[in-house]
């Protein structure tokens, strides 16, 4: 994994094979990333590697985030949900995400029109982390239980206590893992082939 952000830039995060390769995601987008890292620098955030990718930070706090995907390229925010988005422009990175925000570009050009928005969007996240903000999560209790996991759970006691033993945030991505499919035959596939992780303790993305 990249844990120079420099780096970053030029060969990628370092996560899978094609970092440091022509075919690397940060190379489909070199001049919107650095269009993109140049304005988040001209706020006045710190520059540092994390998860391999480029984070800029407010005293510690997390702001945001620069990256390359490969359909796009992004600026993207921890607390985006708390951010004023009178017109639309913030994205959710995936339908179940609760805080986080985030804005594609395609065109280096598009980046350059929308420069002083994403300099607003960046002095509110500032003024966020100042006044202390949290986004309001969803407890666990208030996401939806299958009810095939709810049976398995009452049908083995030692899963209930292993499952009530994982992280909230654990908890929840196998709530929401397990609930997503619209058969009930893949619901229990899923339930039987997490089991084993469950008894682990590990996550949906710590295998």
């Amino acid at each position: 994994m990249t844990t120079d952000v420099d780096l970053y830039f030029t060969e990628g995060c370092g996560r899978c094979p094609l970092g440091g390769t022509p075919d690397c995601k940060v190379n489909r987008w070199p001049q919107e990333l650095k269009q993109l890292r140049r304005i988040v620098l001209d706020c006045g955030l710190t520059e540092e590697s994390k998860w391999g990718v480029p984070c800029y930070t407010f005293q510690g706090n997390n702001i945001g985030v620069v990256s390359a995907f490969k359909e796009y390229a992004s600026l993207s925010f921890f607390k985006g949900a708390l951010l004023e988005d009178t017109n639309g422009i913030l994205d959710k990175p995936g339908e179940n995400t609760q805080a986080a925000r985030l804005i594609k570009f395609t065109d280096v050009k598009q980046v350059m029109e929308m420069e002083p928005i994403l300099k607003a969007f960046i002095y509110e996240a500032i003024e966020v982390e100042k006044a202390g903000l949290k986004v309001e999560l969803k407890k666990t209790s208030e996401f939806n239980m299958s009810e095939e996991f709810k049976k398995a759970l009452d049908e083995h006691p030692d899963l209930k206590t292993a499952f009530e033993t994982l992280t909230p945030g654990r908890q929840r991505g196998y709530l929401l893992h397990f609930s997503q499919p619209k058969q009930s035959k893949t619901r229990e596939a899923r339930i039987e082939k997490c089991t084993p992780m469950i008894f682990e303790g590990k996550g949906l993305h710590d295998r």
